[in-house]
Order: structure tokens, then sequence, then C-alpha cells
């Protein structure tokens, strides 16, 4: 069995990255909890994949046109980061500050916000608003750049208050008024983007935030109770002071990483999950003056979240990137990457394309008789497979441990997964169904297909669903 250090790694490479392997968690436990959080929290301290080489195996990369090509570049970037809580925030900032592919210039856009979410998404909250603000895709998306001063569009006010920034209400209490809505969005008038640079000849040009002064609305404002002719900026220093914008993030926050929450319309009137723990990440973002990264640092190293473990439902992207990173497969460009990041469609996350601005519905709601086969049979196609490394890797190192009984098997299996546990009923079942497969004899070539076959049968069970 596992040690308790290795559990315990393992439930934080699941939360704060795509999994890992068995030999990655023991050297990861080797350096202890606190400094694998320090690291994890340090993501530039760890070298960038090297687009420069990527770019010569994939050419179509260099544009990122269309969004399956999109798709397969941010899937091979789960499978190969060394930056996992990096490459995790950049999901997470994408499930809430969400644009789709179905309105948008080009896809490259989307992967140019992308780009910002690694670059700021661990950082000062307030910063990373601004950012949101002024990004193309966004302005394009939620038509700021059909908002003017004599006929605003409310659609960017509205969402960056319910859905951005500070939800719709916390306690039973609303957070914002349709005043709100409408003085935001008179701040942001003038918040647009130049006119596109023809594609041809030398191809797409990136889209440019432009303002226009003259058709922003000076005028003065009332919003969240302060008046002042306040644009964009002011907007987003008011928000960010407000008790709402600490719950909200703090919310989302637990419910990426801690444990599965209700869907975001039901907070206003649904408490949390654990109000002491919310309390907790709401104080460390006005103790550091909205920084994220400190945020992280409370939750990852606080007591409840060493205690939730397999309290989540792994979203598609965490099941398909966590797979290829244990089978250690596509770890180099090669052809065949694109099937492999559709597996995530399939399975109802349609990356960089959600179905409304609002994101996907997550926890139990990724999960239906559909998606639920597609999960397994991808899971165990891979798992299953003997000629990859990271499954040639699991066999052979139980075979050196000369692990030959069924009990054994199985216990040595699911900490190989990343330390699962079983119901005693499962298991039994499980122990039963191994121990007819023949004897088993540890270096042959049967004994790699029991393994694989074991494998196969525990990421088939309920319990591997969650994270």
């Amino acid at each position: 069995m596992a040690s308790p250090d290795i559990e315990l790694m393992a439930h934080l490479m699941r939360r704060a990255g795509f999994g890992a392997t068995y030999e990655e968690l023991e050297r990861h436990a080797a350096k202890g909890y606190d400094a694998t959080v320090d690291e994890l929290l340090s993501p530039k301290d760890q070298p960038d994949l090297e687009m420069d080489l990527l770019e010569r195996y994939f050419v179509d990369w260099k544009e990122m046109n269309a969004l399956e090509v999109n798709q397969a570049y941010l899937t091979y970037r789960m499978i190969n980061t060394e930056r996992p809580l990096q490459e995790k925030m950049t999901l997470f900032w994408h499930g809430i500050f969400c644009v789709g592919n179905s309105k948008c210039e080009h896809g490259g856009q989307i992967q140019t916000q992308l780009n910002m979410f690694r670059e700021l998404g661990m950082g000062s909250f307030p910063k990373l608003l601004l950012a949101l603000s002024v990004d193309p895709a966004m302005v394009f998306y939620l038509d700021n750049c059909m908002s003017h001063k004599d006929a605003i569009n409310e659609n960017f006010g509205r969402e960056l208050l319910e859905l951005f920034a500070m939800g719709v209400g916390m306690d039973g209490h609303a957070n914002y008024t349709e005043e709100d809505v409408k003085e935001c969005a008179r701040a942001f008038t003038g918040w647009t983007i130049a006119n596109a640079i023809p594609r041809y000849p030398y191809g797409r040009h990136p889209s440019q935030f432009a303002f226009n002064a003259a058709d922003h609305d000076y005028g003065e404002k009332t919003f969240q109770g302060e008046t002042g002719n306040f644009n964009g900026d002011d907007i987003i220093e008011i928000i960010v002071k407000q008790p709402s914008a600490a719950r909200f993030i703090a919310r989302h926050l637990y419910n990426f990483f801690v444990a599965d929450e209700p869907q975001v319309p039901a907070w206003q009137g649904t408490p949390p999950r654990d109000i002491d723990a919310i309390k907790e990440l709401e104080d460390a973002y006005f103790e550091s003056n909205y920084d994220i990264t400190a945020m992280l640092r409370v939750l990852f190293k606080s007591q409840w979240f060493k205690d939730a473990r397999f309290e989540k439902v792994k979203s598609p992207a965490e099941t398909v990137a966590g797979t290829m990173r244990l089978v250690q497969d596509f770890t180099s460009p090669k052809p065949g990457l694109h099937p492999i990041a559709m597996e995530i469609r399939y399975m109802g996350q349609d990356l960089m394309n959600p179905p409304t601005v609002e994101g996907w519905h997550t926890g139990q709601e990724w999960i239906d008789s559909g998606t639920l086969v597609e999960r397994i049979n991808f899971t165990a196609d891979q798992i299953g497979n003997v000629a990859l490394p990271g499954v040639k890797a699991i066999i052979d190192r139980l075979s050196s441990e000369g692990v030959n009984q069924p009990d054994a098997l199985i216990a040595r299996c699911l900490d190989m997964l990343g330390a699962y546990s079983l119901p005693e009923e499962t298991r039994n079942y499980l122990v039963e169904h191994i121990g007819r497969s023949g004897e088993l004899k540890p270096g042959t070539e049967a004994y790699g297909a029991q393994v694989a076959q074991t494998l196969q049968l525990i990421v088939a069970t309920q319990e591997y669903q969650f994270a």
C-alpha cells in the first residue's frame, strides 16, 4: 500500500495539476508537501514549452485559426507542461471568463487570451480583470465594441458583474442592481478594438484593443454606492474591494480545487459547502491586496483541502490529460494528437467553445450515460495498451516487486493509478476476477496482460471518475 505521504501527494497533483506517475509522486514526497506546493506556486521557475520547436512539427500552430488546432495545442500543453498549476489555472479562468469559438474573429484570439491567463492568472485579481477588459477576444465576444456613449450595450457590463467578478448575490442578497449594470456599461464605452489589418500577404494579424475617446461617456456615474466620473479602471477598483468579489473568487477556487459545489446560478441562495474554508480564502484575498497566489497558498496548505479527497468529479480535460500523463504518451510531437484532443469534446467539454458565457456546469453534471461510456472506453483503451511507456513502467515495477497474489495486485494497481481506494464489495469482485485469470507469474508476457487488465477494471469503476 502507498504511504500516507504518497496518498497526500497524489491528491495534490490531481488537483493542482493533471496527476502524476507513481515515480513522480515519490520524488515529490521526498521533497515534502510544503516544498512541492511552493514549487507549484512558482511556475516561472520551470521551463515553458518551446513553441519554435513545436511549430516545426505542427505548422498550423503558427496561426491557430481552426478550433480543433487550438484544442490540440491546449491538450498538448496539459499533457506536457512542467508548470502544472499554471496550466490548471488557465483552465480555471477559461471556465469563468468564457469566450467561445462560435463567436470569435478567429481561434488565435482565444489562444492569445489563454496566454494572458497564463501570465496573469496567478497574480493580482484587479490586473487580471483589467487585462480581460481590454482583451480583443472578450471585447468582441461580449459586444463591447458595439457599446457607444449614446447607445450602450450592457452585455460586457452585465457579465463582468454577474459571471466574472461578483456573482448575482450572496447570503440571500443581491450583489448589484440593474442601475449598477447600466453605469458599469457606461464606464466601458469607447473600449473597443482597432480595425483589422488585412491578412494578405503576411497572414493574420492579431486584433488590438483601442480606446476611442470620442465614444466614451465622461458623465458622472453612480456604481455600488460610489459616485464619480468613472471609467473602466475605476469600476474594477470598486469591484475588487467588495466582499462579494472575495466570496465569488473564494467559492470558485473551492469548487475547482477542493470539492464540488452547487452550480454558480444557485450561489445567491445556497450557502457554501464549507463557510469556514471560504472565510479563510476571503481573508487571504483582502490581506494580500487581492492576490490569487496568496489564496492558493492558503488553500493547498489547509487541512480542509488535504481532507477533501475524491470529492470532485474529474472534468473531461482532467480525465484526458491525466490519463495521457499517466501512460506517458504524446510526450513529444507526433501524429494522432488531434483525435486525443477530440476526446475531451466527446466527453462534454468543447474547450474554447463553451455552451454559453456561463461556461460549463461541473461536478456530477459532467456525467451522463453517454459521457460515462466515453470516459471508460477512452481511459481503458489507453491504460490497457501495454506498449505505452507509462503502462510498461507499471508492469515492470510490479514485476520487480514480485507481486503475485490477486489482492496484492489490486492494491498496487490502485497505488500506481494515484492511490485510489475501492469499496470492499468492488474490491472483492476484482480480486475474485483476477484470481480466475490464471497464476500470476511476474516477468512473463501473460503477467503484463494481467496487470493491464487489472488497471482497466479499476479505471472502469465509479470511484475512478473522482479526483
